[in-house]
């Protein structure tokens, strides 16, 4: 559904993406993470059509992006930072995306509009809160019944609640209709809920690209307690991470889960435990180690 080929962006001569290679197939859900300064709203602005690449391709369906409003009408895309109309209203806006997607439906419109009962459809956007404005975006979003949903930062400043509700919408969506969705968040344990392949960004590559279930079995987490100190580990056992209180240790482990505690129930160990790993954790120890700022992507 969307290739994205050694693309490359340069700005005054920073070069914001660096042979940027992402693969969304149709109906997944995308999580797009990184720190701060990685590329992720550079990719998705070229991913929208905003910004024209210096090298590389974008494509959606098969179809370069750039000024082809035919791809662009299949795409809705809610920004962190959002933009309406001076003094418009809800309800303006629906007129102006009804005029812009013909897949708009007035119908769907009206049908979710109990999901957001603080909104007062006729009053100016602009004098929202910027949560209720997000609401907004989501409505007019879902009600155009895209084929692509591209979203930046999408629930920063909603409640637990409107956060819930609007994940509910998206993955009805996604469903029914084989909506594919791509999200760039910071937030790596609500995408942890409901993507089902992560593309981790750094320094303006995609550095990692695989299913969520590939990515949780490439790192492990694992307990064990030895009688004495911990013994010598064999030499293909490659700690990531440790930390012990007492004469329990607790391991970050890269690899299977399986073979590490087979690897370590050799050593006669006094308890083993092999323990979940989030997404979070995931992203701290499986890139920790490249150069950038792990801070950025904690909450």
């Amino acid at each position: 559904m969307i290739q994205v080929e050694h693309l490359v962006k340069t700005f005054d001569g920073f070069k914001a993406l660096d042979d940027t290679n992402l693969h969304v197939k149709k109906g997944a859900i995308y999580g797009l993470v990184g720190p701060n300064g990685a590329g992720k709203s550079t990719l998705i602005r070229h991913l929208t059509g905003i910004y024209r690449q210096d090298e590389g391709e974008v494509r959606i369906k098969g179809e370069s992006v750039f000024e082809n409003a035919d791809i662009k009408g299949k795409i809705a895309y809610i920004p962190d930072d959002l933009f309406y109309f001076l003094q418009a209203d809800t309800l303006e806006m629906k007129k102006f995306y009804k005029g812009l997607y013909p897949t708009f439906d007035v119908e769907l419109f009206e049908k979710i509009r109990d999901a957001f009962p603080s909104i007062n459809p006729k009053r100016s956007i602009r004098r929202l809160s910027k949560g209720m404005q997000k609401q907004v975006a989501f409505w007019l979003a879902i009600s155009c019944r895209p084929e692509i949903l591209i979203l930046d930062e999408p629930v920063d400043g909603l409640d637990p609640v409107m956060r819930r509700q609007i994940w509910s919408l998206i993955l009805q969506d996604v469903t029914e209709y084989g909506t594919t969705v791509l999200v760039s968040s910071h937030n790596l344990r609500e995408l942890e809920d409901v993507c089902d392949h992560v593309g981790i960004m750094n320094q303006g590559k995609v550095m990692i690209e695989r299913s969520l279930s590939e990515l949780q079995g490439s790192v492990c987490k694992i307990q064990v307690a030895f009688q004495s100190e911990m013994p010598k580990l064999p030499e293909d056992f490659e700690v990531l991470h440790m930390i012990n209180t007492g004469r329990v240790y607790t391991l970050i482990v890269r690899g299977d889960a399986k073979r590490a505690k087979e690897q370590l129930k050799a050593l006669d160990p006094m308890l083993i435990d092999v323990l979940p790993l989030s997404l979070e954790e995931i992203f701290i120890y499986e890139l920790g180690g490249a150069d950038y700022a792990v801070k950025d992507i904690l909450f």
